[in-house]
């Protein structure tokens, strides 16, 4: 009895190799795409020309572009790489210990394969809305001039990455809870990157986080995910008591994000 019961647990992959790929780099997520939430249902339709919400946005642009040439502008560049094994890094040192391949691999996977999930949420209203971003409408630089021409082409309103990292900060709460306050509000300041990078106004980043909640709420559903998360849980305790710390300068990342309130 004991092992037919155990035969229907799943036994989560660690190699990024065993997880098909959808595009170069980045891997599938735990949800098919018919699975997923849909934003449009979710979302109301973007802020309105003239309407109270717009203009809030443009005052948060505004605000925020004294931010250009400071620590925190850096750290919004930073926050918008979402390649491994550099993006695990923007919530390493919240966590307290390194979060990659090689230190945590069921939590390295987690992240790599929740990122699918929550970012694709929101294409749904994305492909419907194609709103147009901020650094466009105002004709200046974003702290990401490269990827100036593909976000061009890409709709502004939800904001894939507040998706993914408030999704990630709920999944590191669950995981870490005793670090729940320092992970939701490193979640918070992934998606206000976004904004002081000039690359998506914050209604933008507030429906984001919508769709990045809801995207972890559909995978608690799933059993894969279950199973990785319990797996993933146990790394981090285990690496707690061998004391495992970051390896990358915290207080840099601290000063960076204090630079410009996540507030503003």
């Amino acid at each position: 009895m004991l092992a037919v019961g155990c035969s229907s647990i799943p036994v989560p992959p660690t190699s990024p190799a065993e997880v098909k790929e959808v595009r170069p780099g980045y891997l599938a997520g735990y949800l098919a795409r018919k699975d997923l939430p849909d934003s449009l249902t979710l979302l109301p339709s973007p802020p309105a020309a003239g309407s109270a919400v717009s203009a809030a946005d443009e005052e948060a642009y505004r605000t925020t572009r004294s931010a250009r040439g400071t620590l925190r502008w850096q750290l919004a560049a930073q926050d918008a790489i979402l390649s491994f094994p550099k993006a695990a890094e923007a919530f390493s040192c919240t966590l307290g210990m390194p979060i990659s391949q090689e230190a945590t691999p069921h939590l390295n996977m987690l992240m790599r394969r929740s990122l699918a999930d929550a970012g694709l949420a929101t294409y749904a209203a994305k492909d419907k809305y194609q709103r147009t971003r901020p650094f466009i409408v105002h004709k200046e630089e974003s702290c990401t001039p490269k990827e100036e021409a593909h976000l061009s082409k890409d709709g502004s309103y939800p904001s894939g990455h507040a998706a993914l990292g408030w999704a990630w900060a709920l999944i590191l709460a669950e995981i870490a809870p005793e670090r729940v306050n320092a992970l939701l509000a490193r979640g918070h300041d992934f998606g206000q990157s976004r904004v002081i990078c000039g690359v998506h106004w914050q209604s933008d980043v507030d429906a984001g986080r919508v769709v990045g909640a809801a995207a972890v709420a559909r995978l608690h559903a799933d059993p894969m995910f279950q199973a990785q998360l319990a797996a993933a849980k146990a790394e981090v305790e285990s690496a707690r008591i061998r004391g495992v710390k970051p390896v990358s300068d915290c207080k840099s990342d601290a000063t960076g994000v204090a630079t410009v309130s996540h507030r503003q």
